[in-house]
């Protein structure tokens, strides 16, 4: 390990002596990374500025590598205060088009798509990255696809989003840029792995995910552990030319979803007596219960949402998204 952090430390240093020397050049920045000038420091916990936004600097440029090097390295802080609702709830329309993140991906990424109105997909094929195979997508079908979060939010959370104000949360959660549809089984396994616990079985697409990763703690200021960037680099280092993506133009503050979990709360307070949770006797009102969410899927239930449905709580939320049993 020694051998690799200096190997690293050095490539580190070159990539900031060539960043200088482009900068003395053009005074050209690599957009989206933050500049490198001095080694940093563990206690580097603070929430980028919202001068950092996509909308500023809509794309990246460079080589994934460099901008891997770039990013700041600290300890992971604690999942303390950590839940699924600080990233707002799941699936919400940020890009205020009407229609949810969850089928705004499908509709991106599967191809002979068949609609239900403008948003709902009910059917398409996906080339999964993470396996390389393709899934049929029939919703409420018996395949699972789900949408991962490249970056996970449990990891964001210790890697600086937790000092970030609500808005920017859940701007993170549904950015496409830190999204994509894939087999669900892999994306369990995955769970909230960083590069350094999880990287695809596929190995063809491992440079474009830790590159993903590495565009998205570039936009959103989140720094690396020590182990994540070394995992990131190796995996680089056998790409040295993959480029960093595009960064989106989502900007990294969603508006019009409140302060956080504590409104929310009080709006589900509020609806109490109109909607009222079920009885336990009143058991036609929940869905059958099954042994995995694969089987609810293949009978036709599903998906359920934390805070909304109570079959929620029977299932295992890989992911942590928020929603078990997607389709």
């Amino acid at each position: 390990m020694s051998l690799r952090r200096s190997r690293i430390a050095i490539l580190t240093s070159v990539a900031v002596l060539l960043a200088a020397c482009a900068g003395a050049g053009d005074g050209s920045d690599l957009r989206g990374v933050p500049t490198v000038t001095a080694a940093p420091s563990a206690s580097v916990t603070a929430a980028p500025s919202p001068a950092s936004s996509a909308s500023a600097s809509p794309a990246a440029t460079g080589k994934a590598l460099d901008a891997a090097l770039a990013l700041v390295v600290a300890a992971p802080a604690s999942t303390d205060g950590y839940s699924r609702a600080q990233f707002g709830s799941a699936w919400a329309d940020v890009d205020h088009n009407g229609c949810d993140t969850r089928n705004d991906m499908l509709r991106l990424r599967l191809t002979d798509v068949t609609l239900d109105g403008a948003c709902i997909v009910l059917e398409g094929d996906l080339d999964d990255p993470y396996t390389g195979t393709s899934i049929h997508f029939e919703r409420g079908g018996a395949s699972e696809i789900d949408i991962d979060h490249m970056v996970a939010l449990s990891a964001a959370w210790q890697t600086g989003a937790a000092d970030w104000e609500f808005a920017m949360r859940v701007a993170l959660a549904n950015d496409p840029l830190n999204l994509e549809p894939v087999d669900a089984g892999e994306n369990r396994a995955k769970g909230d792995d960083d590069a350094a616990e999880w990287l695809p079985p596929n190995k063809s697409y491992r440079c474009e995910y830790v590159a993903r990763q590495v565009a998205v703690k570039s936009k959103y200021g989140l720094w690396v552990t020590a182990d994540e960037r070394d995992a990131i680099v190796d995996v680089l280092e056998t790409c040295p030319d993959q480029a960093m993506p595009d960064l989106g133009d989502q900007p990294v503050t969603a508006t019009g979803f409140g302060d956080g979990p504590a409104d929310e709360a009080d709006d589900e307070g509020a609806g109490t007596s109109a909607s009222p949770s079920p009885s336990p006797s009143a058991a036609s009102s929940t869905d059958p219960r099954f042994s995995s969410c694969a089987k609810a899927v293949a009978a036709g239930y599903g998906p359920y949402v934390q805070g909304v449905d109570e079959e929620y709580a029977w299932y295992r939320d890989g992911d942590g998204d928020g929603t078990v049993c997607e389709r």
